[in-house]
């Protein structure tokens, strides 16, 4: 929305925004209470979200973690965090765009350097599972198409 809006501004300079500009605001406003609810259940459940992704993740592949004698459960674990808060954050300002070009395009180079696009797919996949079991389907829609952002950018390196 954020982004939406600095758009309108610029778009709109010195003229009233017609109604199907401002449309974008409707949306948002009538999709708030469901925005705000699935932000504030993400945000409490955060920690029991990771573990649990963290546990799935082990089950699948107990050394996706191991880089050579270095235990990397530390960073996946702080850069899982940022990535969903990120998401999160995004969710609650319904801005796709703003995740896509401030936070998106530099993971994905950091995972890139680091060479871990295997277990950011794995992740991707179970934290999208693993999110939508504490939401309702209702919030579940509203944040899978941004967290989806995330997993195809990394599916879209893959194939390179």
């Amino acid at each position: 929305m954020l982004s939406q809006l600095a758009h309108l501004s610029a778009k709109a300079d010195g003229r009233y925004a017609t109604a199907y500009e401002l449309q974008f605001l409707k949306n948002y406003f009538k999709s708030f209470n469901l925005r705000l609810s699935a932000y504030e259940k993400i945000k409490a459940s955060e920690a029991e979200i990771i573990r649990k992704v963290q546990a799935k993740i082990l089950s699948i592949n107990p050394n996706l973690f191991c880089n050579g004698s270095e235990d990397a459960t530390l960073k996946w674990r702080l850069d899982t965090v940022r990535v969903l808060r990120q998401t999160a954050a995004a969710l609650l300002i319904d801005d796709a765009e703003r995740l896509r070009n401030r936070f998106i395009v530099w993971f994905k180079t950091v995972l890139r350097a680091l060479n871990v696009e295997e277990s950011a797919d794995i992740t991707y996949k179970l934290m999208l599972e693993t999110v939508s079991e504490y939401l309702t389907p209702e919030e579940a829609a509203l944040f899978r198409p941004l967290w989806e952002l995330n997993r195809l950018d990394i599916e879209k390196n893959n194939s390179n």
